[in-house]
């Protein structure tokens, strides 16, 4: 006969009941226990996939918890990797879906145009403000050096826009990634 614990239940057999951690929310027990101990119960208890998700989630429901978790760098990352990672899965699975995920596309490349064009307009319309007021300005080396690696940026960039709109590549070069970097 197999060796049975006082609760009828075999040593390897757990219990289907709930697990009572009443006896922490007593003070007199609670302040026994060292905040070592107590994280290593919760991660004892959260080791199943199912049980840390919603531990989780339920913990990040409280502002001030989630607000210390975040300002933990890698718990942050974690989050934010799983945000954007849940974000292009649902892209993704709306693209593949939705019977109108093309009419979204065409609206977005809308977009996209509309802001290429704003950008450009919002260039010119600077320096048409800007450059006329320069008029008497004499400039340093100095200056002169950051205005001209501005201008070869601006034409590097330039450059690369007439490439993509004309051929749809969009890559870019590395000496354009090191004028942009330097931004």
């Amino acid at each position: 006969m197999a060796n049975t614990a006082p609760t009828g239940h075999t040593p390897t057999e757990a219990p289907d009941r709930p697990c009572n951690a009443d006896f922490l929310k007593r003070p007199q027990v609670a302040a026994k226990v060292s905040m070592e101990n107590k994280v290593r119960a919760v991660e004892e208890f959260t080791r199943d996939e199912k049980v840390s998700a919603t531990a989780a989630t339920s913990l990040l429901r409280r502002p001030d918890v989630a607000f210390k978790a975040m300002g933990d760098d890698t718990a942050r990352f974690q989050v934010n990797h799983a945000q954007n990672e849940r974000s292009r899965q649902a892209r993704e699975d709306f693209d593949r879906t939705s019977p109108v995920a093309p009419a979204v596309r065409h609206i977005e490349r809308s977009m996209e145009f509309l802001d290429l064009v704003t950008a450009f307009h919002s260039f010119v319309a600077a320096a048409g403000r800007i450059v006329p007021s320069l008029r008497n300005h004499a400039f340093g080396d100095d200056e002169r050096a950051i205005v001209h690696e501005n201008v070869a940026r601006c034409r590097a960039t330039l450059d690369w826009v007439e490439t993509a709109v004309d051929t749809g590549k969009v890559d870019v070069d590395d000496e354009l990634a090191r004028l942009l970097k330097d931004e």
